[in-house]
């Protein structure tokens, strides 16, 4: 039996909102922080709220951004929600009924910046709310609204939007019972990548002040090959790319071009997809290297991956069994992996298939080494770092610990519908137990409960074991790759 709800509300600089409250816990869903981006507000910057005189409804999640659900098999494992409306630039905040100047969360939503919501079912705040957190959740434009790259509009207004939810953050928050000097944001996927680029943003320090990258990119892609999608589409339109001829393409027009353009594309096996492009007001540098050279060093970081990131995409559409030598040797070749490289990673796993092998060399490609390459960074330069790697394995359909399954825990979440459709039903409720329990630290005291990145380069593990400190695991592959 659901718990019985109260209603409660709270005055901002714009207007009242109307939530509720259960067990301690006030609930305010869909939340305008941005004005809607229609009309000549499409392919434009994020602007401000026009306020409202009478109390708004909070009761009921917001818009979502335009997309469509997944397909290829991973609609059976991650899960979208679409609410229709134009007010789709909103936030959700969850917020213990009592207190006041308590650490803030702010949640960006993963999805390869064309899927998911603050309205998924996995994103309810409510736990880290009763350990006494302000969690909050934001949309931002996805996709070709989001991150298309056209003559005449600025680019990464999806950047743009999650910089002005978290100015929002720092104007409203108190409201709520938040510190707006205590705001960790951290984020997954596409949202880790986000908070990565955000992390190396010229105003990161006055926005939050911890910072929580879950398997997220770190690098931005050059505006010529962050433009490719953009360019592909208008061709499948028969337009140009300009802001004038896609403002005059309805979203769901450029939904349907956008879907036939990148069908077949995955962010393993690469193809045309949206991501943060380099230049602008907004990424005025390629992350990676900003903050490889210094960038965002004052401010604490928790970093890490799941140690099979590819089986979310190679398990759900075959691809695992179709790869074969041929194209394992052509992937080499193409991420530049000689002998020398590849032979600890066979040697580690004779029996491994050439799919296996092949996920397994482009998740530390694009996830692993960067992340210790960047841990290394901040460690030089005195930055606090702490690392971790998911290595639980689903027994779902052999997903293992891919992309995504550290979600469920992170959120202390097992028994959600999204957790269970990737975790199964029986996860281990003491891991999910120490993985909340270390996340809601690092916001509360800047400290997840293990040792900090140093030369000896510890990473705390969670696996079938617990939780647990490594020191340097897989040593021997990491050292056979260039420096």
């Amino acid at each position: 039996m659901p718990p019985r709800r109260t209603e409660s509300s709270v005055k901002l600089s714009t207007g009242t909102v109307r939530g509720d409250q259960a067990e301690g816990v006030r609930r305010f869903l869909g939340i305008p922080y941005a004005a809607a981006p229609i009309g000549d507000l499409r392919f434009a910057e994020p602007a401000p709220v026009a306020p409202w005189v009478h109390e708004r409804d909070a009761t009921t999640p917001g818009a979502t951004a335009p997309q469509y659900p997944y397909d290829g098999g991973m609609e059976r494992f991650l899960g979208t929600t679409i609410v229709p409306g134009d007010d789709f630039l909103n936030l959700n905040v969850w917020a213990p009924a009592k207190g006041s100047r308590m650490p803030v969360m702010v949640w960006i939503h993963g999805g390869s910046f064309i899927h998911g919501s603050n309205a998924l079912d996995a994103y309810d705040g409510t736990t880290f709310a009763r350990d006494g957190i302000v969690f909050v959740a934001i949309n931002y434009r996805l996709g070709a609204e989001g991150f298309s790259v056209l003559d005449g509009a600025p680019t990464n207004l999806g950047i743009a939007d999650q910089l002005a939810a978290l100015r929002w953050v720092q104007t409203e928050i108190a409201a709520f019972g938040g510190d707006p000097a205590k705001v960790t944001v951290f984020g997954e996927s596409a949202g880790g990548s986000s908070v990565a680029t955000l992390l190396a943003h010229p105003d990161a320090r006055s926005l939050f002040a911890r910072a929580i990258v879950q398997s997220g990119p770190l690098s931005a892609k050059p505006a010529k090959e962050a433009g490719r999608i953009s360019r592909l589409m208008a061709k499948k339109l028969g337009i140009k790319p300009t802001r004038d001829a896609f403002a005059a393409k309805t979203p769901q027009e450029l939904l349907d071009a956008q879907k036939a353009v990148m069908a077949g594309s995955n962010p393993i096996m690469g193809g045309p997809g949206f991501a943060p492009s380099v230049g602008g007001a907004f990424v005025p540098r390629n992350p990676e290297e900003a903050l490889q050279t210094g960038a965002g060093r004052d401010i604490p970081l928790m970093i890490g991956a799941t140690s099979e990131e590819y089986r979310l995409w190679f398990m759900p559409s075959g691809l695992m069994d179709r790869v074969n030598s041929a194209l394992l040797l052509a992937a080499r070749a193409k991420f530049g992996i000689g002998r020398r490289v590849y032979a600890p990673y066979r040697h580690n796993r004779p029996d491994a298939s050439p799919g296996e092998m092949l996920g397994v060399l482009a998740t530390d490609v694009i996830l692993r080494l960067p992340l210790i390459r960047l841990a290394d960074a901040r460690l030089g330069r005195g930055a606090a770092t702490w690392v971790y790697e998911f290595a639980w394995r689903s027994p779902v359909e052999d997903l293992g610990a891919a992309h995504a399954m550290e979600l469920g825990f992170v959120f202390d979440g097992l028994a959600r519908p999204d957790s269970i459709a990737l975790a199964g039903d029986d996860a281990p409720q003491s891991l999910a137990d120490a993985m909340h329990a270390a996340w809601v630290a690092f916001a509360t005291h800047g400290d997840p409960g293990w040792r900090r990145w140093n030369e000896e380069r510890p990473v705390q593990v969670f696996d079938e074991e617990g939780a647990h400190l490594v020191e340097a695991p897989r040593e021997d592959e990491r050292s056979a790759w260039p420096r």
